[in-house]
């Protein structure tokens, strides 16, 4: 398993996406790495986690999950914008209302919350962006690249990645402002809720990313 890809291990063993999460192994963006390499750069305990790992593969036939890598394009296509599409375009303006709340009133005790909201402020308006861009131009050149295999799709696909890898960093940037989203001892219900939701966000993201990044273009980039 150390030869694999993060990202293709991902693919085949979808619940090792939260493992690397606690790892703190990028599997979406950086998912073209060996895991071998992951390990050695990031001094990981390279027989824990290859321990865990193949639990989590022995428990791979009692899970009900999505079958990504064997839907076609268009279902995939169709479970990213009906399931993450959709997520992020209910929880972007709810944890717009949450941060800006959370800001007003612990914002002089804690002010690296105004980057907080400067960092999400940012994330909003590319992820806004990043959906249309990729329901109105990116899908519908891959359902229709069957019949009509143009070469902006390639064009269309590289800058679809610079956009993840950018929403990626912000998040990064974000847990390491919060301190791993670590609650002060003075925050109030808001402040958990809201933690708690960008945490949410940050899964439903690199999940969203890795679906795309390591499953459905990369059927393409094999053309």
């Amino acid at each position: 398993m150390k030869n694999q890809t993060v990202g293709n291990i991902v693919s085949q063993l979808p619940k090792a996406s939260e493992l690397f999460k606690q790892y703190k192994i990028d599997f979406c963006c950086g998912g073209d790495k060996p895991l071998g390499e992951v390990i050695r750069q990031q001094n990981i305990n390279e027989e824990e986690l290859l321990e865990k790992l193949d639990v989590l593969s022995k428990e791979k036939d009692s899970i009900n999950t999505p079958d990504f890598i064997n839907m076609s394009s268009s279902e995939l296509i169709d479970y990213i914008v009906n399931t993450h599409h959709v997520f992020v375009r209910n929880i972007l303006p709810e944890l717009n209302g949450l941060i800006v709340k959370i800001l007003q009133v612990h914002g002089i005790n804690h002010q690296e919350l105004f980057k907080v909201h400067q960092h999400f402020s940012l994330l909003k308006l590319e992820l806004e962006q990043h959906l249309i861009k990729e329901e109105e131009i990116l899908f519908p050149l891959i359902k229709e690249y069957d019949k009509n295999q143009s070469n902006k799709i390639f064009e269309v696909m590289e800058e679809t990645e610079d956009e993840h890898e950018t929403a990626g960093n912000v998040l990064k940037e974000l847990r390491k402002i919060t301190n791993d989203y670590q609650v002060p001892k003075d925050g109030c219900t808001t402040y958990f809720i809201t933690y708690k939701k960008l945490q949410e966000l940050e899964s439903d993201l690199f999940q969203h990313i890795h679906l795309e990044n390591n499953i459905l273009f990369k059927r393409l980039s094999k053309n």
